[in-house]
């Protein structure tokens, strides 16, 4: 779990960099809504690696299997739209939804993980 929490962290902070360098560096309003996208989706679950890390340590082991579905949405689902808005190819919109559909399972698995927390 310490692993999935650094890499949320790095990728906290490039969502932080890529919302910054949106709402300052670029001036096209739609590259700024696809870097403000990936930046809030990224950054949230982000923080969803680290609510798997607490649910993990209430006895919801299988939390482990969510954190990776997170992590991986969020290089697919913000990866494609920072990539996009730094001029990579517009096909590349085409695998955004792959990452969300990665975001749902994430929360669907991390539900079935705290569903096996016992309650003191």
């Amino acid at each position: 779990m310490r692993l999935w929490m650094v890499l949320a962290a790095v990728g906290g902070l490039f969502s932080v960099a890529f919302g910054a360098f949106g709402a300052h560096g670029v001036a096209d309003p739609k590259l700024q809504g696809w870097l403000r996208t990936g930046a809030e989706y990224g950054l949230a679950h982000c923080l969803a690696v680290f609510a798997c890390a607490l649910v993990f340590q209430m006895g919801g082991t299988r939390a482990t299997l969510a954190a990776p579905l997170f992590l991986l949405g969020v290089v697919v689902f913000s990866g494609s739209l920072y990539a996009m808005a730094l001029g990579g190819p517009r096909w590349f919109g085409a695998i955004t939804p792959i990452g969300g559909l990665m975001f749902l399972a994430g929360w669907a698995t991390l539900a079935w993980a705290a569903s096996g927390v016992r309650q003191a």
